[in-house]
């Protein structure tokens, strides 16, 4: 199949770079798109515009590439798309409560037709052409809360919730879509098929079960869960709770906790470090007890000590100075 990239020369503020060089999930966008089609595609052509299309008569994928997709939804799409034998484009129901309450909002990427929108990823079965139907794909969201309100804070008191879904596809317009995409649909989302498989998969639980158990460790420590890479120096009373990935040559310290998180390479942690439910970039050192909280830090940044950042995109300052841009995302 032959892969055709449609150019986004959209900068995202505030990193006044296009979204396929930024870095989601602590991986450049343009390698995740390369990745997730690797099994599917044998050569790819570039193009600025879809009036580009060559015409040819050879299956070919085509997309913009600021989109992020994951393995699931990609492998549902050509499923789907091949088995209808016609051309297709990705589509969304206004009714997918993930796409609805966190792709839609301050994205220009999707098209409007009547009650579904259209997203910039396309399937000819032979070739480019105009008959063009569209593919909806259902990214089997369900909500999972991660803040309780009591009941002296707000009359409407519950959980804050998100509608996690278990495949996704997100354009990437806005410096919030980074937040959704390693957040939300990315951590969030690894823990839910996670707890899928551990519950759907029998298998798969005791794979899990029986490591725990060679290597002495609780279910969630073990190195099913727990990536680490290589030259690792890991203090003994350091937490690591799974599903994590450590890249490699990282330092953790002494008391430190992290739970579902993406650590990127050359990363030290120092003594007292929190984090939780945060991507962290290559490169990037975290003095004593600075906890971060679904918080992505890009590479090469520095926090000060005894910081605590909650829901934050972080990067370095244009200059190159140690200095953080801090954006909070709002909290509906």
């Amino acid at each position: 199949m032959l892969k055709i990239i449609i150019h986004s020369h959209k900068q995202i503020l505030p990193f006044n770079e296009t979204a396929r060089d930024l870095r989601i999930q602590n991986k450049p966008l343009w390698l995740t798109q390369r990745d997730t089609l690797t099994k599917y595609t044998h050569s790819e052509l570039e193009i600025n515009e879809l009036k580009e299309l060559p015409q040819i008569q050879d299956e070919c994928i085509v997309f913009r590439d600021n989109l992020l997709f994951d393995q699931n939804y990609i492998d549902s799409f050509i499923d789907q798309a091949r088995k209808s034998g016609t051309p297709v484009q990705a589509a969304f129901s206004e009714n997918d409560k993930a796409f609805r309450e966190h792709c839609l909002p301050l994205s220009d990427s999707y098209q409007q037709v009547g009650d579904k929108y259209l997203a910039e990823l396309w399937y000819f079965p032979f070739g480019p052409s105009s008959d063009i139907q569209p593919l909806i794909i259902d990214m089997e969201s369900r909500e999972i809360g991660y803040y309780h309100i009591p009941t002296y804070m707000a009359s409407d008191n519950g959980d804050l919730v998100y509608h996690v879904p278990l495949k996704y596809l997100i354009a990437i317009d806005s410096w919030v879509h980074i937040f959704i995409a390693d957040t939300v649909f990315g951590l969030f989302g690894r823990g839910a098929r996670f707890e899928n498989d551990l519950k759907n998969n029998p298998i798969y639980k005791l794979r899990i079960l029986a490591t725990a158990m060679l290597e002495g460790k609780q279910l969630l420590e073990c190195s099913k869960l727990v990536k680490i890479g290589k030259n690792c120096s890991i203090d003994p009373s350091a937490l690591l709770h799974g599903p994590t990935t450590l890249g490699d040559n990282v330092t953790i310290g002494a008391g430190v906790v992290i739970e579902n998180c993406i650590i990127g390479n050359n990363v030290n942690i120092s003594q007292g470090c929190n984090l939780m439910l945060s991507v962290i970039g290559d490169g990037t050192f975290l003095p004593f007890r600075a906890s971060l909280f679904m918080s992505t830090i890009m590479d090469n940044s520095m926090v000060a000590q005894n910081a605590c950042l909650q829901m934050c995109v972080c990067t370095m300052h244009q200059n190159q100075f140690p200095l953080l841009r801090l954006f909070p995302v709002a909290v509906r």
